[in-house]
Protein backbone atom coordinates (compact mmCIF):
# COMPACT_ATOMS: atom_id res chain seq x y z
CA UNK A 1 0.00 0.00 0.00
CA UNK A 2 1.41 3.55 -1.21
CA UNK A 3 2.65 5.75 2.04
CA UNK A 4 0.09 8.59 2.54
CA UNK A 5 2.91 11.11 2.27
CA UNK A 6 4.11 9.78 -1.12
CA UNK A 7 0.53 10.40 -2.49
CA UNK A 8 0.33 13.84 -0.77
CA UNK A 9 3.81 14.55 -2.24
CA UNK A 10 2.26 13.42 -5.68
CA UNK A 11 -0.53 15.43 -5.43
CA UNK A 12 1.51 18.19 -4.86
CA UNK A 13 4.04 17.98 -7.66
CA UNK A 14 0.89 17.17 -10.11
CA UNK A 15 -0.42 20.90 -8.68
CA UNK A 16 3.02 22.58 -8.67
CA UNK A 17 4.09 21.43 -11.68
CA UNK A 18 1.27 20.22 -14.04
CA UNK A 19 0.29 23.24 -15.81
CA UNK A 20 4.46 23.83 -16.39
CA UNK A 21 4.93 20.18 -17.72
CA UNK A 22 1.68 20.76 -20.03
CA UNK A 23 2.30 24.54 -21.68
CA UNK A 24 6.26 22.86 -22.14
CA UNK A 25 4.68 19.85 -23.69
CA UNK A 26 1.84 22.15 -26.15
CA UNK A 27 5.18 24.26 -27.14
CA UNK A 28 6.35 21.39 -29.65
CA UNK A 29 2.99 19.66 -29.85
CA UNK A 30 0.89 22.56 -30.95
CA UNK A 31 -2.45 20.66 -29.32
CA UNK A 32 -3.20 21.02 -25.81
CA UNK A 33 -5.50 17.89 -25.43
CA UNK A 34 -2.11 15.75 -26.50
CA UNK A 35 0.14 17.76 -24.48
CA UNK A 36 -2.22 16.92 -21.52
CA UNK A 37 -2.33 13.15 -22.22
CA UNK A 38 1.41 13.12 -22.28
CA UNK A 39 1.51 15.00 -19.19
CA UNK A 40 -0.52 12.11 -17.43
CA UNK A 41 1.52 9.57 -18.80
CA UNK A 42 4.50 11.00 -17.87
CA UNK A 43 3.24 11.57 -14.12
CA UNK A 44 2.38 7.84 -14.42
CA UNK A 45 5.49 7.09 -15.65
CA UNK A 46 7.35 8.49 -12.80
CA UNK A 47 4.94 7.26 -10.70
CA UNK A 48 5.59 3.77 -11.50
CA UNK A 49 8.97 4.07 -11.57
CA UNK A 50 9.64 6.53 -8.60
CA UNK A 51 11.73 3.97 -6.58
CA UNK A 52 14.52 3.17 -8.65
CA UNK A 53 15.57 6.47 -8.57
CA UNK A 54 18.09 7.77 -6.55
CA UNK A 55 16.61 9.21 -2.89
CA UNK A 56 18.03 13.01 -4.15
CA UNK A 57 17.05 13.16 -7.41
CA UNK A 58 15.17 16.37 -8.95
CA UNK A 59 12.01 14.56 -9.50
CA UNK A 60 10.25 17.73 -11.23
CA UNK A 61 13.68 17.86 -14.06
CA UNK A 62 13.32 13.99 -14.38
CA UNK A 63 9.42 14.11 -14.99
CA UNK A 64 9.90 16.93 -17.55
CA UNK A 65 12.55 14.91 -19.18
CA UNK A 66 10.03 12.20 -19.43
CA UNK A 67 7.59 14.82 -21.21
CA UNK A 68 10.30 15.92 -23.58
CA UNK A 69 11.05 12.17 -24.87
CA UNK A 70 7.21 11.43 -25.04
CA UNK A 71 6.79 14.79 -26.79
CA UNK A 72 9.88 13.85 -29.24
CA UNK A 73 8.48 10.41 -29.88
CA UNK A 74 4.64 11.41 -30.62
CA UNK A 75 6.28 14.33 -33.22
CA UNK A 76 8.26 11.62 -34.64
CA UNK A 77 5.29 9.20 -34.88
CA UNK A 78 3.23 12.33 -36.40
CA UNK A 79 5.88 12.83 -39.11
CA UNK A 80 6.09 9.03 -39.91
CA UNK A 81 2.27 9.56 -40.26
CA UNK A 82 2.19 12.39 -42.13
CA UNK A 83 5.10 10.62 -44.68
CA UNK A 84 2.99 8.09 -44.89
CA UNK A 85 -0.23 9.93 -45.76
CA UNK A 86 2.00 11.90 -48.20
CA UNK A 87 3.09 8.78 -49.88
CA UNK A 88 -0.59 7.82 -49.97
CA UNK A 89 -1.95 11.04 -51.43
CA UNK A 90 1.33 11.10 -54.50
CA UNK A 91 0.61 7.58 -55.01
CA UNK A 92 -3.48 7.92 -55.51
CA UNK A 93 -2.02 11.19 -57.35
CA UNK A 94 -0.39 9.03 -60.16
CA UNK A 95 -3.05 6.82 -60.04
CA UNK A 96 -5.74 9.35 -60.98
CA UNK A 97 -3.15 10.33 -63.56
CA UNK A 98 -2.63 7.15 -65.09
CA UNK A 99 -6.65 6.45 -65.37
CA UNK A 100 -6.89 10.45 -66.47
CA UNK A 101 -4.07 9.65 -69.45
CA UNK A 102 -5.56 5.99 -70.10
CA UNK A 103 -9.20 7.50 -70.44
CA UNK A 104 -8.00 10.25 -72.88
CA UNK A 105 -6.06 7.47 -75.03
CA UNK A 106 -9.05 5.34 -75.31
CA UNK A 107 -10.43 5.33 -78.13
CA UNK A 108 -14.26 3.70 -77.56
CA UNK A 109 -14.78 2.58 -81.36
CA UNK A 110 -11.51 1.27 -82.01
CA UNK A 111 -12.85 -1.13 -78.53
CA UNK A 112 -15.68 -1.75 -79.63
CA UNK A 113 -14.84 -2.54 -83.29
CA UNK A 114 -11.99 -4.73 -82.18
CA UNK A 115 -14.39 -6.71 -80.11
CA UNK A 116 -16.72 -7.04 -82.32
CA UNK A 117 -14.63 -8.26 -85.13
CA UNK A 118 -13.52 -10.74 -82.91
CA UNK A 119 -16.70 -11.83 -81.92
CA UNK A 120 -17.26 -11.72 -85.92
CA UNK A 121 -14.01 -14.02 -86.32
CA UNK A 122 -15.04 -16.37 -83.90
CA UNK A 123 -18.82 -16.16 -85.58
CA UNK A 124 -17.53 -17.22 -89.09
CA UNK A 125 -15.32 -19.89 -87.41
CA UNK A 126 -18.66 -21.84 -86.47
CA UNK A 127 -19.66 -21.81 -90.33
CA UNK A 128 -19.56 -24.54 -92.51
CA UNK A 129 -16.99 -24.19 -94.77
CA UNK A 130 -18.80 -22.77 -97.89
CA UNK A 131 -21.28 -20.62 -95.97
CA UNK A 132 -18.18 -18.93 -94.60
CA UNK A 133 -16.48 -18.88 -98.01
CA UNK A 134 -19.42 -17.04 -99.37
CA UNK A 135 -19.80 -14.72 -96.67
CA UNK A 136 -16.01 -13.83 -96.59
CA UNK A 137 -16.27 -12.90 -100.84
CA UNK A 138 -18.97 -10.94 -99.89
CA UNK A 139 -18.20 -8.87 -97.39
CA UNK A 140 -14.30 -8.77 -97.62
CA UNK A 141 -13.49 -9.26 -100.67
CA UNK A 142 -17.02 -6.91 -101.72
CA UNK A 143 -17.97 -9.76 -104.99
CA UNK A 144 -21.20 -9.43 -105.92
CA UNK A 145 -23.69 -12.42 -105.89
CA UNK A 146 -23.48 -13.11 -109.74
CA UNK A 147 -19.33 -13.11 -109.10
CA UNK A 148 -19.62 -15.62 -106.11
CA UNK A 149 -22.12 -18.09 -108.08
CA UNK A 150 -20.03 -17.77 -110.77
CA UNK A 151 -16.19 -18.17 -109.71
CA UNK A 152 -18.37 -21.27 -107.05
CA UNK A 153 -20.32 -22.85 -109.53
CA UNK A 154 -23.55 -21.82 -107.99
CA UNK A 155 -26.90 -20.71 -108.54
CA UNK A 156 -27.42 -16.90 -107.26
CA UNK A 157 -29.57 -17.95 -104.94
CA UNK A 158 -27.60 -21.01 -103.23
CA UNK A 159 -25.62 -17.52 -102.92
CA UNK A 160 -28.15 -15.46 -101.14
CA UNK A 161 -29.00 -18.36 -99.21
CA UNK A 162 -25.30 -18.70 -97.38
CA UNK A 163 -25.28 -15.45 -96.78
CA UNK A 164 -28.68 -15.30 -95.14
CA UNK A 165 -27.72 -18.11 -93.17
CA UNK A 166 -24.40 -16.49 -91.80
CA UNK A 167 -26.08 -13.25 -91.29
CA UNK A 168 -28.28 -15.12 -88.90
CA UNK A 169 -25.62 -16.47 -86.79
CA UNK A 170 -23.75 -13.34 -86.92
CA UNK A 171 -26.76 -11.57 -85.48
CA UNK A 172 -27.20 -14.01 -82.99
CA UNK A 173 -23.62 -13.77 -81.65
CA UNK A 174 -23.75 -9.87 -81.85
CA UNK A 175 -26.45 -8.74 -80.47
CA UNK A 176 -25.43 -6.55 -78.26
CA UNK A 177 -23.19 -5.03 -81.30
CA UNK A 178 -26.07 -4.41 -83.36
CA UNK A 179 -25.25 -0.70 -84.31
CA UNK A 180 -21.38 -1.78 -85.44
CA UNK A 181 -23.37 -5.11 -87.06
CA UNK A 182 -25.09 -2.77 -89.30
CA UNK A 183 -22.16 -1.24 -90.26
CA UNK A 184 -20.03 -4.04 -90.49
CA UNK A 185 -23.34 -5.44 -93.15
CA UNK A 186 -23.49 -2.23 -94.94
Amino acid sequence: MENISEIKEFNKLFSNYQGIFIRFANTYIQDEETAEDIVVDSLVYYWENRHSLVSNANIPAYIMEVVKHKSLNHLRNQRIREDIEQNIRTHMERVRNLKITTLEACDPEELFSSEAQRLINEALETLPEKTRTIFIMSRYENKTHKEIAARLELSTKSVEFHITKALNVLRKRLKDYLPFFFIFLN
